[in-house]
């Protein structure tokens, strides 16, 4: 039997009902995914990361990683320029001494670590001890820690002793040992003594990438595997590691209500449009964060094209004409939203000449005389020109942009470049060529090579090209010792290489902390050049206990040019940093101080779909 007309347009009707129906339950469906997708941040580092344990860590990469794991007694504003320090687990800005030689710190009670296996089931709360315990480990033999001198240099009362009466005895660092530098006051209280006046000590309490509080159980529980196990306060927790290859961290859901808060310049336009969006959301506004290790420029550049990162931290320089001609963003990536963060870091790329090496390390003026004429020869113009894009500026000594010391009209010997010079120079000091094959002996006639370590990627393959060009210019023979950026900084921090270039980015605002590269009770630490100097030991110690000022820029002044003069380092460049963002990544800033950033930043869903 044929349906009526009527059956056929009762029919039609309830089709069109059900596909309504069916066309709002997808979009409530879809709603609801939205609501409940995990917002997640994806990028890469360039340079794989060594491990997550504060006292056990000198790199930039892992150091990104530790504040969002660990919590320091204070924080930077995420918003504030120039910066501002203000409590994260301390209950306010400590009490200072007026000779600034004791220091009270109160804790907010109520902060615990996050769930782990050490803790044996409990809820762990943070107190005054565990950032004893944290302070006291970078003097621990045991770990060796290549932060020990910075730490050491801070001058607590009786800290050193400790490590010393270690050493001298062979036994275990005794962690349960009072010593009058560090009093814990009561559950909540830590104070600290120092030896001589410390103006800027809550600048060293705010680096959450050093001294984040952590707690001595999970380093008894996990022993020499603690790089792999990293357990702190903070808004995330490490999830998933493939050593050198991939990282994620997601929620702590055991993080305690903190909530957007920020002071940002009344004339930072941008600063004021974040924070109105994001005043009082609780933190962190993003539930998980993947970091991939590309050590190649071209598929870092690739992935963000592709939108498989949110956020390319570091525009490989191979890409800054395309990106960010005259240091704006390109009308075709403008066009899809995507973002530019530009400023100048406060960095400095050096080259280090070991001093203790036999051909080139040394104090005898034919020693300084080599040094000095490698870094005459040295063509920094062409390295920002041709390699760099114009990403950077010459370097004109140890100081980096926006720290105390650095001045901006300051102009040395170290950004000359001047071949015929340098000629002069190894010609008045006997390295002449004496066989006639073109490269210079040294002055006892022996030969004269060299050698300078370099990583297995095509940028570095740029920067030794260009070495050699200048070292060919003056009839010096060069060679590479070729090995992964991990391996040579362990090679580094043992003496074991003649030369090498690296960036060291600042973590604290004081430029003093930039010459501890020269102090002597820091080689095989951050001391690389392993440079020694009584004379200039006397000026840094003597720039930590000065009060900011006239007096304290004279001796910081004083220390700069001894290390000028004495060439252990080479500094070439502070770089321009340009980071591009994707449209739905909301609130990014490249702190200038610090790596902390995740817990500040939002991922917009709906524009995130909307691509």
């Amino acid at each position: 039997m044929s349906p009526t007309c009527s059956d056929h347009g009762a029919s039609r009707y309830m089709r069109h009902l059900w596909n309504a129906l069916g066309g709002l339950l997808l979009a409530l469906t879809a709603l609801h995914g939205h609501a409940s997708e995990q917002k997640v941040l994806r990028y890469a580092f360039l340079i794989a990361e060594t491990g997550f344990d504060p006292a056990q860590i000198s790199d930039l990469y892992s150091r990104v990683v530790t504040p969002h794991i660990f919590e320091a007694l204070f924080e930077y504003d995420p918003l504030a320029r120039p910066y501002k320090i203000r409590p994260l687990t301390a209950r306010a800005m400590p009490e200072v001494s007026p000779d600034f030689k004791v220091w009270t710190v109160r804790l907010k009670p109520g902060i615990y670590f996050a769930d782990d296996p050490a803790f044996k089931g409990r809820r762990r709360e943070l107190v005054a001890a565990d950032y004893a315990y944290s302070l006291k480990r970078f003097f621990d033999p045991a770990i060796k820690s290549p932060m020990y001198s910075n730490m050491k240099d801070q001058g607590v009362l009786g800290l050193d002793e400790l490590r010393q009466e270690s050493l001298r005895h062979n036994k275990p660092f005794d962690y349960d040992r009072e010593i009058e530098g560090i009093k814990l006051l009561d559950r909540y209280t830590l104070q600290i003594r120092m030896q001589e006046p410390r103006p800027r000590l809550h600048e060293v309490l705010a680096q959450g990438d050093l001294l984040g509080a952590v707690a001595r159980e999970v380093v008894e529980f996990y022993g020499d595997k603690i790089m792999e196990h990293p357990v702190g306060t903070g808004p995330f927790v490490l999830k998933q590691w493939r050593r050198s290859s991939f990282m994620a961290f997601e929620r702590n859901p055991g993080y305690r209500e903190v909530y957007y808060d920020a002071e940002p310049a009344a004339a930072d336009a941008e600063g004021q449009a974040l924070l109105a969006r994001f005043k009082g959301r609780r933190l962190p506004m993003i539930d998980r964060v993947e970091i991939s290790i590309i050590e190649e420029s071209q598929p870092r550049w690739l992935a963000f094209l592709q939108e498989s990162m949110d956020l390319l931290w570091g525009l490989p320089l191979e890409f800054a004409g395309i990106a960010v001609p005259n240091g704006k963003l390109a009308p075709n990536l403008a066009k899809r939203g995507i973002k530019l963060n530009r400023q100048l870091n406060a960095d400095v790329v050096l080259s280090y000449f070991n001093m203790e090496d036999p051909v080139l390390g040394g104090y005898s003026p034919d020693k300084v005389a080599l040094r000095r004429a490698i870094n005459l020869a040295t063509d920094v113009d062409r390295e920002i020109r041709l390699i760099r894009r114009g990403q950077a500026i010459p370097a004109q000594g140890p100081f980096v942009p926006h720290s105390y010391g650095y001045l901006d009209d300051f102009r040395s010997l170290n950004s000359e470049y001047d071949v015929a010079r340098a000629k002069a120079l190894l010609d008045l000091y006997g390295y002449v060529d004496r066989d006639g094959d073109g490269f210079r002996e040294l002055p006892d006639g022996r030969p004269l090579t060299l050698e300078y370590a370099t990583t297995p990627d095509l940028l570095s393959r740029q920067f030794d090209e260009l070495w050699k060009k200048n070292m060919d210019a003056v009839g010096l023979r060069l060679q590479f010792k070729v090995a992964k950026w991990p391996e040579q900084l362990k090679s580094a921090r043992a003496g074991k290489l003649q030369m090498w270039q690296l960036g060291v980015s600042a973590s604290l605002p004081d430029g003093a902390d930039f010459l501890v590269r020269a102090y002597g009770p820091a080689a095989g630490g951050q001391n690389y050049a392993r440079f020694r100097m009584p004379e200039f030991d006397r000026l840094y110690e003597r720039a930590l206990q000065l009060p900011n000022g006239p007096q304290r820029l004279e001796v910081m002044g004083q220390a700069r040019n001894l290390i000028l003069a004495y060439a252990p380092y080479r500094y070439t460049v502070h770089r321009m940093v340009n980071d591009l963002s994707q449209p739905w990544l909301i609130g990014y800033r490249r702190p200038v101080f610090t790596s902390t950033f995740w817990q500040f930043v939002d991922i917009d869903l709906k524009r995130l779909h909307e691509r």
